[in-house]
């Protein structure tokens, strides 16, 4: 991804140096549940996320002390966000609507949200009650070594697709969603799951089509970076990796052609009228 002259997003909390201690409870929604799915996905343990009482971090916050690589991917990911600012603002003001735009918030192990807390091994996260993404970097170190994701665009196709959520809860899809799940069983309740989800995808396909057209950068290969990356985390690929065998039923994010194959749409339609996941045959 051609970064050069390109500027960072200002709406960034850097919590990297924040200590833990204290404990909490956690309420239900989705944002928890988002949680969740991600550690579930990630061959972790919802429950740790789930549990009515956990430990907490506190606010105390001290230097933040990283690495040149460290600093370096910080500041990638602030220009992806500030793409993201860009691009949406766009898209919404031509629909005479306003884009809030979010806070991203880096951190390091754990961290506490309006959604809850999370440990690093949630992975990124969006949590609507705070309207704040989450995102603890070492995950992207993870992405490439534990799921073969290699590339830039690996990376800004995750912080695209948090942020596709942020979009879902400013439209009130979230909302509608968490409302529906409440009078579902568990088997349609990630079937709707599974709809949201892939349209985070093919929103952040939706970003890099504008992102392109507006600051011309993408690189050769960057596209199927990011399709990889959707790929590497399709429900299909990790059931059969952490339990081997695939559930279709237990499904929260799609299989790993879905992910691609939407996020593709995105990039190649850029018309959020192509993206209703959720009337759409999956």
């Amino acid at each position: 991804m051609r970064t050069e002259g390109r500027r960072t997003s200002d709406n960034v909390e850097d919590r990297r140096g924040m200590s833990s201690g204290g404990r909490m409870a956690i309420g239900g929604g989705i944002g928890t549940i988002v949680i969740a799915l991600v550690v579930l996905l990630l061959g972790g343990d919802p429950s740790q996320v789930l549990n009515s009482s956990v430990e907490a971090p506190a606010t105390e916050s001290g230097p933040v002390n990283s690495s040149p690589e460290e600093e370096a991917m910080a500041n990638f990911v602030k220009i992806v966000l500030a793409g993201t600012e860009d691009v949406w603002t766009k898209i919404f003001s031509e629909s005479n609507m306003t884009y809030k735009q979010p806070i991203l918030v880096l951190f390091r192990d754990q961290v506490q949200s309006a959604c809850g807390y999370a440990s690093g091994a949630s992975g990124p996260f969006y949590c609507p009650g705070d309207q704040k993404v989450y995102i603890d970097l070492a995950f992207f170190d993870e992405l490439k070594t534990r799921f073969g994701a290699n590339g830039d665009f690996a990376i800004a196709y995750v912080v695209a697709h948090e942020i596709g959520h942020h979009v879902q809860n400013q439209l009130g899809i979230l909302s509608d969603v968490n409302n529906q799940r409440a009078r579902m069983s568990e088997v349609n309740a990630n079937k709707i799951l599974v709809r949201l989800e892939l349209q985070a995808d093919f929103l952040a396909g939706m970003w890099a089509h504008y992102d392109q057209q507006m600051f011309n950068s993408l690189e050769s290969g960057d596209i199927e970076e990011a399709m990889n990356a959707a790929a590497s985390v399709g429900d299909d690929v990790l059931q059969k990796r952490y339990q081997g065998r695939v559930i279709p039923d237990a499904f929260t994010h799609g299989t790993a052609e879905q992910r691609k194959e939407w996020f593709r749409r995105g990039y190649t339609s850029g018309d959020f009228d192509q993206g209703d996941t959720f009337k759409a045959a999956i």
